[in-house]
C-alpha cells in the first residue's frame, strides 16, 4: 500500500506543479486554492509512504514521479519543447525510478 501512497504523492505533485503555473505567482484564487490543497495531499501521501519506504528512496521516488509527469504534462499541455535529449534523460529518469523500487 505504501508504493500506491506514493505513486499518488507524486501524482498529486504533478497537479500542485501545473496549478502553480495556472495561479500566475498566487494571484489568482482557483488554481491558488487547487495548489494548496494538491500540495497538502501530495505531502500527506508521502508522509505515510515513508512509514514503510526507506526516506531516501521514497523521496527521490516522489521527486521524481512529480519532476516526469510535470516535463511531459509541459511538452504536451503547455508547449514546452519536445527534443529527443529531453525525451532520453526522461527515460533515464524513468529508469532511475525502476531501479529504486527494485532495490528498495
Amino acid at each position: 500500500m505504501a508504493w500506491l501512497y506514493l505513486l499518488l504523492a507524486g501524482v498529486f505533485e504533478v497537479g500542485f506543479a501545473v496549478a502553480l503555473k495556472q495561479s500566475e505567482g498566487l494571484s489568482r484564487l482557483g488554481p491558488s486554492i487547487t495548489f494548496v490543497v494538491l500540495g497538502g495531499l501530495s505531502f500527506m501521501l508521502l508522509t505515510k509512504a515513508m512509514a514503510s519506504i526507506p526516506l531516501g528512496t521514497a523521496y527521490a521516488i516522489w521527486t521524481g514521479v512529480g519532476a516526469m509527469g510535470t516535463v511531459l504534462v509541459g511538452m504536451i499541455w503547455f508547449g514546452d519543447p519536445v527534443s529527443g535529449l529531453r525525451l532520453f534523460f526522461l527515460a533515464l529518469l524513468l529508469c532511475s525510478l525502476v531501479g529504486l523500487k527494485w532495490v528498495s
